[in-house]
């Protein structure tokens, strides 16, 4: 599937005209609206007393403070959970309630201050030039063997295909929220370098996970390009009604966003086959308030697959998968891979040596209730026929909030963006050879589950390329019927010979890892260095129901020479 786009002009050339600046310029004004909506929402649910609320964070933030701190960490921490212990202390004391609604507030505004970041026009511009320097210069040194030879294009390693140019059509209509694949800690950046220089959108608000602020570099550039903070290990009401409160008043102030819905990367490389409905939900509320305001704005959520040949951690993730699903049935070790610079730059190096493109897939774009829209924005019903989205908020002559209905809501647009990643995955060589190797490899050990499979001897097999060429061809067959029927996308190559396919997949598959998942020996005989890895990539299309589409019976391994 070859991309049909050019480069765009920007949409809104003036940068303090776009919504996440304007947003960072009332900063102070939004922190205290934030306190006020999160406020608000704790003390009228009388389930729980404050000081409920706030000794169940007391003690799970010492617990985190305890167990597991991150340099990131405000050097006050300890100091300002030992204040609260007190004043908590007092107040029951004195039968002060007032002193536990002063309390609630601060640990909101603390929560708040932490959230929300800023957007500074300067580093935008300075971000923006250095990638595109760093990228383009990059690619050139690789393909022209020169720091300064022949120009070659970064948008050829970045394939752009679907819904893009409604997406940009639908900017200047109402509010845009992108709703990704993860699977990677460069997806962020990426998607943000292809949004902006090849599509010409305005910056998008997106969260990055606390961790990634370790890193003193990154977190200066996170600090200043709109990116919110999200600490996965806060896990207590308050934070979350805070995280959620910030999601939903940017949202209602036009700002539009970006956020993983599967709500960390995919530990085992599948498409997140279930998204976390919390910030979904943001989304559904936001649209209501908007409607009860009496605007008409419209939001408008875009899926977004994001397809690699290969994913820079996913040794660890598949590790991390296999020991969550697995506990005592999987006992090994896994290298580290974390996130650094080095590792970051080393595996963009190969990925541009080596051609292998990165795919942004987009879907067409939905209404909160999981509607189709076209390019003016008018939602659809699944008869085609066009709908009001404000009267599904009604309730006899006004527009309330009803949270049962809302949850409703926010549960089928998950289930309707879920469909479309499917849909609009688009299957790589790499993926369609480790799926095919790996089911060939699943099907000789019939009585083994996943955890027995991965740690078979690797030097003891190779894959009978007869097998590879026949099943492949079956398996083929399978995915075009598929892409016939608007399942799943394909790229070009999927469409060619099957030994041209297979080859390809190979080569891709083992670009980065130290242990590759699938190569060819000085021999030409297929082999695999890591049976877990070759099963992360195999994972990709996990949830298409391909385990009945061939013959695997006939299918075989050889034993290694």
């Amino acid at each position: 599937m070859r991309s049909d786009y050019h480069k765009y002009p920007p949409i809104e050339p003036d940068i303090r005209q776009w919504p996440v600046y304007r947003l960072s310029q009332d900063r102070d004004h939004f922190i205290r609206q934030m306190r006020t909506s999160v406020f608000n929402q704790l003390t009228a649910n009388q389930t729980k007393s404050v000081k409920a609320l706030v000794d169940r964070a007391l003690y799970m933030e010492r617990s985190r403070i305890k167990d597991n701190p991150w340099k990131v960490d405000p050097p006050d921490e300890r100091l300002f959970w030992s204040k609260v212990r007190k004043r908590m202390a007092s107040a029951v004391e004195e039968d002060n309630h007032e002193t536990e609604y002063d309390v609630l507030q601060e640990i909101i505004h603390r929560y708040a201050r932490e959230i929300v970041g800023t957007f500074q026009i300067n580093t935008f511009l300075f971000a923006r030039r250095f990638l595109t320097f760093f990228f383009s210069r990059l690619l050139n040194t690789l393909k022209a063997g020169s720091l300064f030879g022949n120009r070659y294009q970064l948008h050829d390693q970045l394939n752009v295909v679907g819904e893009f140019e409604m997406v940009r059509s639908l900017m200047k209509k109402g509010t845009v929220i992108i709703v990704p694949t993860h699977s990677s800690n460069l997806d962020s950046i990426l998607i943000g370098y292809m949004l902006d220089a090849i599509l010409g959108l305005p910056s998008f608000s997106y969260g990055a996970g606390l961790n990634l602020y370790n890193t003193g570099y990154i977190a200066y550039f996170m600090n200043r390009l709109g990116a919110y903070r999200v600490d996965r290990r806060k896990k207590n009401l308050i934070y979350l009604e805070t995280l959620k409160s910030f999601s939903r008043l940017s949202i209602e102030r036009k700002v539009n966003s970006l956020f993983f819905p599967g709500g960390t990367r995919s530990r085992s490389g599948q498409i997140e086959p279930k998204l976390k409905i919390g910030l979904l939900s943001t989304a559904v509320e936001a649209q209501r308030s908007n409607f009860q305001k009496g605007q008409e704005d419209k939001i408008f959520i875009v899926p977004l697959n994001v397809s690699y040949h290969f994913v820079l951690e996913a040794n660890s993730l598949i590790h991390q998968h296999l020991r969550q699903e697995g506990k005592e049935k999987y006992i090994t070790s896994s290298r580290d891979d974390s996130y650094s610079i080095r590792k970051n730059i080393k595996f963009i190096w190969k990925l541009f040596r080596n051609t292998s493109q990165i795919t942004f897939s987009f879907s067409r774009p939905m209404d909160v209730l999981g509607n189709l829209v076209d390019q003016d924005g008018v939602s659809y019903d699944q008869q085609q026929r066009p709908i009001h989205v404000r009267e599904y908020f009604r309730l006899g002559e006004e527009i309330t909030a009803d949270l049962q209905r809302e949850s409703q809501y926010s549960k089928h647009l998950a289930e309707r963006i879920v469909q479309c990643l499917y849909a609009d995955n688009v299957v790589l060589s790499s993926h369609f050879v480790a799926y095919l190797a790996f089911e060939i490899l699943r099907n000789e050990h019939p009585g083994m589950d996943v955890f027995g499979i991965i740690q078979l001897p690797e030097e003891e097999y190779t894959f009978d390329w007869d097998s590879l060429v026949n099943g492949g061809r079956e398996l083929q067959q399978a995915l075009i019927h598929y892409r016939n029927q608007e399942k799943v996308r394909l790229s070009d190559i999927l469409l060619q010979d099957i030994e041209v396919l297979l080859a390809d997949g190979i080569k891709n598959i083992g670009i980065f890892h130290a242990e590759k998942p699938l190569y060819q020996d000085k021999k030409g005989k297929v082999r695999s260095q890591s049976f877990k890895l070759l099963y992360f990539y195999h994972n990709r299309l996990e949830g298409y129901q391909l385990e009945d589409k061939v013959q695997w019976n006939r299918l075989q391994l050889s034993i290694a020479d």
